[in-house]
């Protein structure tokens, strides 16, 4: 790829990976438009492990208190809320694991086409949309509890369709049932270092039985990815109690349409 495309793709990546508007649905359209390549396998590694850095950098006191505190309520025989939390996480990804193991050949062999995305870009917005307006949104993460933490994992298991968003339909989920906006946002990002984790690793075994590596590209995606990943979570996290979620289900709605004029039009 040309330097020009590794920035625009890195970007896009690290920009959408946790905002809720579906990172897949961003990056069909260079394709669609301008009618790049796919980036490929080497690519998609280098901005996910780039997205990963800046989440487990922004969340590093947190995901130590997680940590700490998980373990350690087995030997105190008493689990703090950051306890509680950090095993309400380990469940919640446990869903998604398992059925994007099992499923993922399926997946990409039949879900990935541009209608498909431009469908789920469209209805999971407009879900996002009713869960913001008719969520109650008065509870915070040390009210969580095991129930409602395995359904925001189970809801993650959409996210394996292109176009939902993995952070757009955990957040909805959490509204759903009755978190506060920043509550559900935050949840929603620690539950994805696990799943980047694993969807890193995945692609990494893939990756080795490539014969070269562009590591120059890859190492400027990583950067880019990272950086722009981080901004996107700080200032998310920030203004998401006084934006709410409307202007993303309007930009997916009309992301969505493009998408539609584009493949059908």
């Amino acid at each position: 790829m040309e330097t020009f495309q590794i920035v625009i793709l890195a970007l896009i990546q690290g920009l959408t990976e946790f905002l809720p508007i579906s990172s897949s649905a961003h990056l069909i359209l260079p394709s669609e438009v301008l009618g790049w390549q796919d980036q490929g396998l080497a690519f998609d590694v280098a901005v996910h492990f780039g997205s990963l850095l800046a989440v487990v950098s922004y969340f590093r006191k947190d995901i130590w208190v997680l940590i700490r505190d998980g373990l350690g309520g087995f030997t105190d025989k008493q689990f703090t809320d950051e306890g509680r939390l950090a095993w309400l996480i380990v469940l919640a990804t446990i869903p998604v694991g398992l059925i994007g193991l099992v499923f993922k050949g399926f997946i990409e062999t039949h879900l990935r086409s541009a209608g498909v995305i431009a469908a789920t870009t469209i209805g999971f917005g407009i879900l996002l949309w009713w869960a913001d307006a008719k969520g109650r949104r008065v509870e915070s993460l040390a009210q969580l509890n095991w129930k409602k933490a395995l359904l925001i994992g189970l809801s993650q298991v959409l996210a394996l369709i292109p176009g939902t968003s993995r952070s757009g339909i955990t957040m909805t989920a959490g509204l759903m049932l009755g978190m506060k906006r920043e509550a559900a946002a935050r949840f929603s990002f620690l539950m994805s270092i696990p799943v980047i984790a694993l969807s890193a690793i995945l692609l990494t075994i893939e990756l080795l039985a490539l014969e070269s590596v562009p590591w120059n590209d890859l190492l400027l995606g990583t950067v880019l990815s990272c950086i722009s990943a981080y901004l996107c979570i700080h200032f998310f996290l920030q203004f998401i109690s006084r934006i709410g979620m409307a202007p993303f289900a309007i930009y997916r709605l009309v992301l969505g349409v493009i998408l539609i004029w584009m493949v059908w039009g």
